[in-house]
């Protein structure tokens, strides 16, 4: 038994309330179950009942078991003192008050309707990957688009606290604070925490004044990243390396702790290398990174933004003293859409949320021009028959996988409620 049910219970009466008795033998009668505000606590406030024609106002508290109120150390916390009802699953235990009389305690598993345990434990039922996997397809549209809206913005929200904290780091430097979020989704899932401390290493005014020249910020960015070979065979690194060793020592710049940057399991295009060097031409091209992509109207701005090729060497390299046939290396389509999720929407919502402004349409009607992404949760939801038609649906099903699914909150989930619901 899990207490989320037993609040999903007592929150929308799944009981038979007829004629309840306490384990110590009142008589009880429920006026109001109480609000279940979800705070620091009781579990549901401002509740009413009568026990033996005594009316009695105040909180319920409920747990699996009556001595979970001594394990979880209810009695030495005063905001526990307004409990005028104990709800359970199995009473073992008397609780007492501090002036030794004893809180009423109500077993509900007795009261329970059977076909609301029945429904529970079907859904709840082990399943190869969801618990919900065989009943999804039969949600009604309006309330899976509802939760998909709720689940989009809790995503959003938890994307943007990374972005609050740099914001403290760096006394509100918006710029910085966006160079910093390029840089580690530049540096994908397996270099992106090692390029975010490269970033971080590097105070934003530096990357302006060495704006002038792309090479200046490929010696930089390299340089930090300890990625500039000792003993280059060609011009360019050692270029670079010349460079690099002169404004870390004009600059005292030092280099961050970082693991060794990682080239293993990733497609050419995808190189660490190839990604410092856009990202260098990125800050070359756009002095005013931040305010550009602030003001763009439309996702065709953003993708001109993001259109550009790499320097002459990189153009002939993928690594350094390792000359390739001669590539572009353009931004594709596919990664600046992975820019603009995860780095570029959240940005503009916290500057958004920053001002109080409200611009949450227009974020929606921002990842619904956005392909969604392509990986397994979002593959295997679509067996199920929840299909992403874009990258605003995509981010939803993503949240409701990594924190409802994969955390059991089926009565927390809109889902599950309404698959629990009477028919």
């Amino acid at each position: 038994m899990k207490e989320d049910f037993i609040h999903y219970v007592w929150q929308f009466k799944k009981f038979d309330f007829s004629n309840l008795k306490t384990t110590q033998g009142e008589n009880l009668t429920i006026i109001n179950s109480g609000n279940y505000l979800q705070l620091a606590g009781p579990d549901f406030f401002n509740a009413q009942i009568v026990l033996d024609n005594q009316k009695w106002a105040g909180n319920v508290e409920i747990h699996i078991k009556s001595s979970d109120w001594y394990v979880h150390h209810h009695e030495k916390d005063t905001t526990y003192d307004s409990v005028i009802l104990h709800v359970v699953w199995d009473h073992d235990t008397p609780i007492f008050r501090k002036d030794n009389t004893e809180i009423p305690v109500l077993e509900i598993k007795n009261y329970v309707y059977k076909s609301e345990l029945a429904k529970y434990q079907s859904l709840t039922a082990q399943k190869s990957w969801i618990f919900c996997e065989n009943q999804i397809k039969d949600v009604p549209n309006f309330v899976l688009s509802n939760w998909q809206e709720r689940l989009f913005f809790e995503r959003l929200e938890r994307k943007a606290q990374p972005i609050e904290q740099l914001l403290q780091e760096t006394e509100n430097d918006w710029e910085s604070v966006l160079f910093s979020m390029l840089a580690k989704n530049f540096g994908l899932n397996t270099n992106g925490e090692m390029f975010l401390k490269v970033a971080k290493s590097i105070t934003f005014s530096l990357i302006r004044k060495e704006a002038l020249e792309v090479m200046y910020l490929e010696a930089l960015l390299f340089g930090q990243a300890n990625m500039l070979p000792e003993n280059a065979e060609d011009n360019y690194p050692k270029e670079l390396k010349s460079w690099y060793d002169y404004i870390a020592l004009k600059y005292k710049l030092e280099k961050p702790t970082i693991d060794p940057i990682q080239f293993f399991k990733h497609r050419p295009d995808n190189f660490p290398t190839i990604r410092l060097a856009q990202l260098a031409m990125l800050y070359h091209l756009h002095r005013n990174l931040f305010s550009k992509i602030i003001s763009a109207n439309s996702i065709q701005e953003i993708y001109e933004i993001f259109n550009l090729s790499v320097s002459d060497y990189w153009k002939t390299h993928y690594n350094f003293d390792k000359s390739s046939p001669k590539k572009e290396k353009s931004l594709s389509k596919s990664f600046i859409d992975l820019v603009l999720i995860n780095t570029i929407i959240p940005i503009q919502f916290a500057y958004a949320k920053s001002l109080g402004k409200e611009i949450s349409e227009s974020l929606i009607d921002l990842l619904s021009n956005i392909p969604a992404e392509k990986n397994a949760i979002i593959e295997k939801f679509t067996t199920f028959g929840i299909k992403s038609k874009n990258a605003f649906e995509s981010q939803a099903v993503l949240q409701l996988k990594n924190e409802y699914c994969n955390h059991k909150k089926c009565l927390q989930c809109a889902v599950g409620l309404e698959l629990l619901k009477d028919n």
